[in-house]
């Protein structure tokens, strides 16, 4: 739903130049917000942990030796995330080290994804 969403945003794009310019200034950068957030939500919503969506996938996917131990993970996905988003950053500043690889790894799919929607919509 959220890519749908996005694609929608998107399309809307070429309606900006029929408004008026402030109107069409502040309605673009509304559709870009809701073009990124959307597929920043979708892209995140993948994920193969647990709670999420693409956790689910990935346990449908696998096969049961490994599907099993993943599903396992789902009580305590939320702590997972957090550790993964929060305390993992932090940890790697202490050090001096980058430990933000969910970060790099969600903004390299999103910016993918919408440079793909973006072609698709004929607004590159």
């Amino acid at each position: 739903m959220n890519l749908l969403l996005a694609t929608l945003a998107a399309l809307a794009f070429h309606f900006t130049g029929y408004a008026p310019a402030t109107v069409a200034q502040w309605l673009a950068e509304n559709l870009k917000n809701a073009l990124l957030i959307n597929v920043l939500l979708a892209v995140f919503n993948l994920l193969p942990i647990p709670p999420l969506d693409g956790g689910r996938i990935a346990v449908g996917l696998l096969p049961n030796a490994l599907a099993v131990p993943l599903s396992r993970v789902e009580p305590y996905g939320l702590l997972v995330l957090i550790g993964l988003l929060f305390f993992l950053p932090l940890l790697g500043a202490q050090f001096g080290l980058n430990l933000d690889f969910i970060s790099q790894i969600i903004n390299q799919f999103t910016n993918a994804i919408i440079g793909i929607i973006l072609w698709l919509t004929a607004n590159t």
